[in-house]
This record gives structure tokens, C-alpha cells and sequence, in this order.
């Protein structure tokens, strides 16, 4: 029988899940309604989240706002037996994939490299868990793993309605802006902030759905290059020309402007929903840019492109209030000024 050395492993034995490892560091932040503190071993993960999330205005749903917790845990290769064919294996290309799961009240992902995070709603609390090797991958461990658990925390337990489109306003009104990939979000959203649009978020938008409040992170733009086209070679191009670039899974690379480093206007409080525009990436051609849509269009076209927020309880409440909105669905133009133009028009009650 193998001698046991425990010597070597003093904490092992009376610890084994290190529950008594005080965390390095903390951050408090209001982020999305909630106030989340963000505990961690490594400065390196609270790098990533203040990367995220350091900054941005402290919008408020509900008083007194939820206490969230959310734990980030870098794993290193030494606290688990790597396999032979583990380490003979070649060094990665990508971040590896995150596959998400669910079970006994619990929502989660993870990676085939020790990486993932899990998180309860009754609890009000999240863990995330980086690996040495998903963190030489940070925009993917940042977003598919921290904002993951913050985003779906935040929203689980304040029950907002989880919605994959962008949204700027004025005045404290917003018009949500709904379309596939390709039908020009950000490159709305970029020509709207250089008009001095309040930006509350290019992707995920999360709304309550009895006041129809809507919050965000605006924390950053993604531009591709091809889209500066449009913007000429000021200073404002010059500085998106200087951001990170980031890759997505699909392969697409786009400029990471940091919003709050660009003098940009973000919405500083929740933006009272007023509109719907789902931007169509057919040209209009002779045909007006702006095509009001009916109630059953609305509804149809939400549950279309919005399959995961449909899915969840509170749709039904969201669903009713949302269709009293006027909807649009907006052509593009020969200039995204065009379509930025006719949203100033919406805000203001045209």
C-alpha cells in the first residue's frame, strides 16, 4: 500500500475544499440594481472585474437594492493530477468552449480545463472558478465567465427581463434596439454617442417589467473596423483605432472601446423604455427608412428574436406593458445618421 505523506500536504486533510482560505481582496460595486461584492484570490480576477465594471453609474431599481456575492477563484494546475496525454497536450488556439448546464436549482457553465461557474438565485450568490490556462484567454474568462455570473445573478434575482439588444435615450426615455447579428446595433449605437445619446448598453439590456426600466453595463463599444468608414479620421476614430482588439468565437474581430475613458455620455440612471426599433440589414432603398409596426408584429417579432427572456416568468408582465410601446421596424440608410436621426425624433415624442 502506498505511504501517505502527510507532511507534505498539511492543509489537504483538514481543508480539502480550502473553506478556510481567506480571500486576498474585495470589491463592492452597484452594478445593474444590485450591490455586488466581488471577493477573490487573485488580483488578477479582480483585475478582469473591475475591467468590466469599474466606473459605471450606479442605477438603482429598487430600494433597498439586493446584496449579491459573488467569489472568483483562480485554480492553478498544481491542485489537481494532470493526466500523461494532459500533458502532452498542445497549447490552445482559442479559450476553450463554455457549455452551459443546470440542476438542482443551480445555473452554470465549464470548460474541459477546470474553469467554470455556478450560481443560485435563492442564495443570491455566485462562484466563479478561473484556471491558469482560461486566463491567457481574458476577454473570454471576463465575459463568458464574470459578466456570465453577473449579468444572469443580477437578473434571476431582481426577476428583469434578460433581452439580447443595445439601447440609448435621452431625457431619461430609451428605445430599445433589437436586430441579428449584422443589422447594425453598434454602429448605431457609436453614431448615437457621438451625438450625444445616453448609452445604456450595445447587447444585453435587462428590464423590469412592471415599471419597464431598463439598466445595463456601459462599459464598452465594440466596433469593426469597417464600420469607422462612416465616422472619418477625427480624433474619435483615432482613438477607437487605439483599442484592444478582441476575437469572438465566431471569428469576428472588433475594436473594445472602453466608454468610460472616451468622454461619452452614459446613461446615469435606469432609461424609462419608450420605444422598439428593430433594425432590418435590408436597405430601404425608395422605401422610408421608419415602418411602424402593429401590436401582433411587435409581439411576434420579440418572441422571435428573443427566445431565452421569452421563456421566463416574468414575460407575461413584460409582454403586456411592452406592447403598449410604439414599434418600428428601421431600414438602413445611406448614412447611419439617418437612423440616429429619426431616434432623436422618437425620444421627443414626434
Amino acid at each position: 500500500m502506498a505511504r501517505r505523506h502527510r507532511g507534505a500536504l498539511p492543509d489537504l486533510d483538514s481543508d480539502p475544499f480550502r473553506e478556510r482560505s481567506g480571500a486576498l481582496e474585495h470589491r463592492r460595486m452597484m452594478l445593474l440594481g444590485a450591490q455586488i461584492r466581488f471577493e477573490s484570490n487573485s488580483r488578477e480576477l479582480l483585475q478582469l472585474a473591475d475591467r468590466a465594471f469599474r466606473g459605471l453609474p450606479r442605477h438603482r431599481l429598487s430600494t433597498p437594492a439586493p446584496d449579491l456575492r459573488i467569489e472568483l477563484v483562480q485554480t492553478s494546475a498544481g491542485q489537481a493530477r494532470k493526466s500523461a496525454r494532459a500533458r502532452r497536450a498542445p497549447i490552445r488556439a482559442q479559450a476553450p468552449p463554455i457549455v452551459l448546464l443546470h440542476g438542482a436549482g443551480l445555473l452554470g457553465g465549464a470548460t474541459d480545463s477546470s474553469s467554470f461557474v455556478v450560481l443560485s438565485a435563492r442564495e443570491r450568490a455566485a462562484l466563479v472558478a478561473v484556471s491558469s490556462e482560461m486566463l491567457k484567454f481574458p476577454y473570454h474568462a471576463r465575459y463568458e465567465l464574470i459578466e456570465f455570473a453577473v449579468y444572469t445573478l443580477a437578473a434571476r434575482v431582481q426577476r428583469l427581463v434578460p433581452l439580447h439588444a443595445a439601447c440609448i435615450g435621452r431625457g431619461g426615455r430609451g428605445i430599445l434596439l433589437i436586430g441579428p447579428s449584422g443589422a447594425g446595433k453598434s454602429t448605431v449605437a457609436l453614431h448615437g454617442l457621438l451625438r450625444g445619446f445616453d448609452f445604456l448598453s450595445e447587447d444585453s439590456v435587462f428590464v423590469a417589467p412592471h415599471t419597464m426600466r431598463a439598466t445595463g453595463a456601459a462599459n464598452f463599444l465594440h466596433v469593426r473596423a469597417d464600420s469607422l468608414r462612416w465616422i472619418g479620421r477625427g480624433a474619435k476614430t483615432a482613438m477607437i483605432r487605439r483599442s484592444p482588439v478582441i476575437r469572438r468565437r465566431s471569428g469576428v474581430e472588433k475594436f473594445e472601446v472602453d466608454l468610460r475613458e472616451a468622454g461619452f455620455r452614459l446613461a446615469k440612471s435606469p432609461l424609462k423604455i419608450a420605444a422598439v426599433a428593430f433594425l432590418s440589414p435590408q436597405p430601404a432603398g425608395a422605401r422610408p427608412l421608419l415602418r411602424s409596426l402593429s401590436k401582433s408584429e411587435l409581439r411576434a417579432n420579440l418572441a422571435a428574436t428573443q427566445a431565452y427572456a421569452a421563456s421566463q416568468p416574468q414575460w407575461q408582465v413584460f409582454d403586456r406593458n411592452v406592447s403598449g410601446l410604439e414599434a418600428f421596424e428601421l431600414r438602413r440608410g445611406r448614412h447611419p445618421l439617418e437612423a440616429v436621426e429619426i431616434l432623436g425624433e422618437l425620444l421627443a415624442g414626434r
